[in-house]
């Protein structure tokens, strides 16, 4: 161990993400993979590979950055940008890579199906020209200065292009989005007062949505409007007691079948698919899905296979699953995500066990089959006989190429190994067994001095950190771990994989449920382990786990000593529209749900130490989350730390500021947890020296249930 490097590695790795391929790209005959990698585990630029006959080959990139990249239907023509500059290249050695001019730098592209076209979005302007780079023009142009063509509203969509080609690639379906009724935002720089503040578009909760509406845009410049539904009928609006429109573009595509668009209600009670008729604009309603708290689609859904089978996703009884046609998946299985069709075939990640996610697929008369086995946390791609499986496990990070269901090669992965590896210990806690992990000082040892204990969840909705994979949250767990604590997190209600109901249990109130799981975690594992010191508890945790984090001291000081909370939105009326009001409704039909999950109005329970921390360039959880909190403790006349970062926005990566954020979080934690007979033996952001003799790095003390693990994810931070 290197217990001192620590924190530099894990800034200038980015949290040991560089070096990590990813955004796989199989071609239809499976013969060729592209993907991204950055240059190593500590350069940040990304360059675009293809692998081909065991093979890796550099297509482009090496001294620039490639910011993503698209294919055509065969995988033959590549198109991506650098410095919103646009650039084509050949796979399979056809070329070398060639710049095309454009009316402006490039936010977005995408090649047409065919290869012989790209249509790409600058200044709002959606614009098409032949992929040699002559006859670029206009397609769509906004008529109106706060309304762009082909970028999606990006809050429900999940991803900031919103424009997508037919099949024949001789249109395109593109969204049009006018943010003119949408608030704006203003973050300054208060280190350099002499620049102005950049606006930002901002749709809080209960405030105005921008308004996303879709046309049908031929090659030729003919233009055709999608007639999307309006209001939800009446029949579906006994529940919220109002009549919401449908808001929210959470889907949408083009296939074989033709344009598909998925709606939300604004209550998000309700989501219809409808296929577009793309030569008058009408639709026709594919499927629907209806709850009483919320809805939502596994992410890759809907889709089709080439014959036309429709995959789609459903909730049966306590699971989130799909059906594809008229199969559903065997019922032990959550569905995570459905990651693409070759032909007939289905590929999807599921789950039958929480901390774990595998790879499936289906084929008619074949069934289902489950092609990973190690415990883990895995995905892939496919294309003809080729499957990619991108595989986190308690190993470690490896990407296996299989032919024809057996292995036929390895894409390096060029990640750094943590210089402290994680110890975890795996635990099932309290009775409604939560899903936890515990590291132990590797130094530790039976009848030495008991340990303060900090708390390091998210806990939050679409995050899971207990998982069976190596992650760097539990390297950073293991690093507060050398430094004398017992360090605990917890994934309890609201998180995903243990089912529907069991996300369900925050709808109307996201901090009561969280924070009784982490007692009640906190409370078991001291039972089992008496080196736990229950009258030294810190929690510390960012963006959600940050809001929970002061909560834990404002609501509970009778269990919390002390807290760092990091981006917290401590004003749910501040955060996102579409992600608030998925949990806590619309704030002027249910405004209790946001008097009772804000911390401001708690502002004088604070008698526990408590540090906040934010980046004042945060455009996702706003500043004033923080500082309104700041400013209502100070009112109260209650003691609190306050860290503001310049220039840094919602996630710290940056070496000078990640590596000394970790050093500063130690340093409140040893002065306000650690009693005298453990802080004796550390040194304030130096190397822990073991008590009694024990040799630093000993691997007594507590039982490795492997080398770490990693999250699973599907959502937005806050």
């Amino acid at each position: 161990m290197d217990v001192d490097g620590f924190p530099l590695q894990f800034a200038r790795t980015r949290r040991f993400s560089l070096g990590a391929p990813g955004d796989f790209t199989v071609s239809p005959d499976g013969e060729l993979v592209l993907f991204l990698r950055s240059v190593s585990g500590t350069d940040g630029r990304c360059s675009l590979w293809e692998y081909q006959g065991g093979r890796e080959r550099l297509l482009a990139g090496g001294q620039q950055s490639v910011a993503g990249y698209t294919a055509d239907r065969q995988a033959r023509v590549v198109a991506y940008t650098v410095d919103g500059q646009l650039h084509t290249v050949s796979t399979g050695g056809g070329g070398r890579p060639r710049r095309l001019p454009t009316a402006g730098p490039v936010s977005h592209c995408c090649l047409s199906p065919n290869g012989t076209l790209v249509a790409y979005v600058t200044h709002g302007t959606l614009r098409v020209m032949r992929s040699d780079g002559t006859q670029d023009r206009p397609l769509a142009e906004p008529d109106g200065t706060e309304v762009t063509f082909g970028l999606a509203e990006n809050t429900a969509l999940g991803g900031p292009r919103g424009f997508w080609w037919s099949p024949e690639g001789d249109a395109l379906l593109v969204a049009r989005v006018d943010m003119s009724m949408v608030g704006r935002r203003y973050l300054g720089d208060p280190a350099d007062p002499g620049r102005p503040p950049r606006t930002v578009r901002y749709a809080e909760a209960g405030a105005a949505n921008p308004r996303t509406t879709l046309q049908v845009v031929t090659i030729a410049g003919e233009y055709t409007a999608v007639r999307l539904p309006g209001e939800v009928p009446a029949a579906e609006t006994a529940v919220s007691g109002w009549a919401p429109a449908f808001e929210y573009l959470v889907a949408a595509g083009w296939d074989g079948i033709g344009p598909v668009v998925s709606l939300q209600s604004r209550d998000q009670r309700t989501i219809w698919t409808l296929l577009v008729n793309p030569a008058t604009g009408d639709t026709e309603p594919l499927s629907r899905h209806a709850s009483q708290t919320w809805t939502e689609l596994t992410p890759g859904t809907p889709c089709w296979t080439a014959s036309g089978i429709p995959v789609i996703s459903r909730v049966r009884g306590d699971a989130r699953t799909i059906s594809i046609g008229d199969v559903f998946a065997p019922p032990q299985l959550h569905v995570r995500a459905v990651l693409g069709t070759a032909g007939e075939r289905v590929l999807f990640a599921a789950s039958d066990d929480p901390a774990e996610a595998h790879v499936w697929t289906y084929t008619a008369g074949q069934g289902f089959e489950r092609l990973t086995r190690q415990p883990g946390v895995h995905t892939a791609a496919a294309g003809g006989n080729t499957i990619v499986l991108d595989s986190r496990t308690p190993a470690g990070h490896t990407v296996t190429v299989l032919h024809d269901g057996k292995p036929a090669g390895q894409i390096a992965v060029l990640t750094e190994e943590p210089l402290v590896p994680p110890r975890p210990v795996h635990l099932l806690l309290g009775h409604r067994e939560l899903r936890s992990r515990l590291h132990l000082p590797s130094w530790h040892q039976p009848g030495q001095a008991r340990l303060p204990v900090l708390l390091s969840p998210y806990a939050g909705v679409g995050l899971q950190l207990v998982t069976s994979a190596r992650s760097w949250h539990a390297a950073v767990c293991q690093w507060f771990a050398e430094h004398g604590f017992a360090v605990l997190v917890t994934d309890g209600r609201g998180t995903p994989g243990r089912g529907v109901r069991w996300e369900e249990a925050i709808c109307g109130d996201r901090l009561t449920p969280v924070l009784d799981d982490q007692i009640d975690a906190l409370h078991d594992a001291a039972q089992r382990y008496d080196i736990l010191d229950t009258r030294r508890v810190g929690i510390r945790g960012w963006s959600f786990s940050g809001y929970l984090a002061a909560a834990a001291v404002l609501r509970r000081p009778d269990v919390f000593a002390a807290a760092i909370a990091g981006a917290p939105p401590t004003d749910r009326r501040l955060y996102h529209a579409h992600w608030e009001e998925r949990f806590l409704g619309h704030p002027d039909l249910q405004p209790g749900n946001y008097q009772r999950n804000s911390l401001l109005p708690l502002a004088a329970n604070l008698t526990r130490p408590l540090m906040l921390i934010h980046g004042l360039a945060d455009d996702n959880v706003l500043p004033a989350h923080t500082l309104r909190l700041s400013a209502a403790l100070l009112a109260a006349g209650r003691p609190h730390s306050v860290l503001l970062l310049p220039g840094e926005g919602h996630l710290i990566t940056r070496p000078g500021i990640a590596d000394n954020l970790l050093r500063l979080e130690l340093d409140f934690l040893q002065h306000t947890l650690m009693a005298p007979e453990i802080s004796s033996h550390l040194e304030l952001g130096g190397t822990a020296r073991a008590p009694r003799g024990v040799p630093y790095g000993s691997t007594q003390g507590g039982q490795s249930h492997g080398r770490g693990w990693t999250g699973i994810t599907r959502s937005r931070c806050g």
